[in-house]
């Protein structure tokens, strides 16, 4: 899909240590930043969509008018990013949401911090078997992430369907132990980027945004149920490792990434609903 980049073995060894996962994608430019020189290129990290699609825009269209000069790497295995991020070879990356963040702080030991909000991708719940939610019930397999901060977004949102009954409606992160009543469905874990091929093989998988939209999977139209925008608190943010929060180029990027123009570039891009402006700071 893309070429695959040379990482250091620090990136490799963290991630491998961490997350245990694979290889990511070349940067579009050579990584020349250097960290103490504010008009050097800030280079961020992202995911190929649409996170680095937004990115794009805003180098190709934004950047130069502020005096930014911005590389953009984009890497096919997500786990890769924060470590890159934590130990300095990205200065800043977009790509999560909070819990997944406080998720891989918590466990790593990681100091990253969300500087700004730019879209939410909503969580769909799709199928190939059935068109109508009311078609799933006892018996019925469904496919969720196996990282902890999406399997509770994807159990949050069958919850809030009545397909099942969680113990805590309130836990940020709930797992499948937490399931008070499964009403007699079935779950199989499958990491969240595998289960858009793997969806013919499920009654229904709940599917990330950023992965429906290669998988050709329109939120607005295909999906059986999906999360409501209004107090989502699941939206992707502009993320760096505390204490570069002040970096002016940061600041550059944190301005640009919240302008009406790329608002417009969001809503015209993904027109089928898989992408969502929600800019803002994102919340403690």
């Amino acid at each position: 899909m893309r070429n695959v980049i040379k990482l250091t073995g620090a990136v490799v060894a963290a991630a491998a240590l961490t997350l245990g996962l694979g290889a990511c994608s070349a940067p579009s430019d050579p990584d020349t930043t250097d960290k103490n020189d504010a008009n050097a290129p800030l280079t961020v990290g992202a995911t190929s969509v649409p996170q680095a699609q937004i990115l794009d825009f805003v180098k190709k269209n934004l950047a130069s008018k502020e005096g930014l000069k911005l590389n953009v790497r984009t890497f096919e295995d997500y786990t890769l990013i924060d470590p890159a991020t934590d130990n300095g070879e990205l200065d800043a990356n977009y790509f999560q949401h909070k819990y997944y963040l406080d998720e891989y702080n918590k466990k790593e030991g990681g100091h990253l911090i969300p500087v700004v909000n730019v879209h939410l991708e909503p969580m769909g719940l799709y199928s190939k078997k059935h068109t109508k939610l009311s078609e799933l019930g006892s018996g019925s397999v469904v496919g969720v992430p196996n990282d902890p901060s999406n399997q509770g977004r994807a159990l949050k949102l069958l919850a809030s369907k009545d397909l099942i009954t969680l113990k805590d409606n309130k836990a940020e992160n709930p797992g499948l132990n937490d399931i008070k009543d499964t009403k007699g469905l079935k779950f199989q874990e499958a990491k969240a980027e595998t289960l858009p091929s793997s969806l013919p093989d499920y009654d229904a998988a709940a599917i990330n945004g950023n992965y429906a939209i290669p998988a050709k999977l329109k939120p607005s139209k295909d999906a059986l149920a999906i999360e409501p925008v209004q107090g989502n608190p699941y939206a992707n943010f502009l993320a760096v490792k505390k204490g570069n929060e002040d970096d002016p180029r940061v600041k550059k990027l944190v301005k640009l990434l919240n302008t009406d123009a790329v608002k417009k570039f969001i809503e015209k891009t993904y027109t089928d609903g898989s992408a969502l402006p929600s800019f803002g700071k994102p919340k403690d």
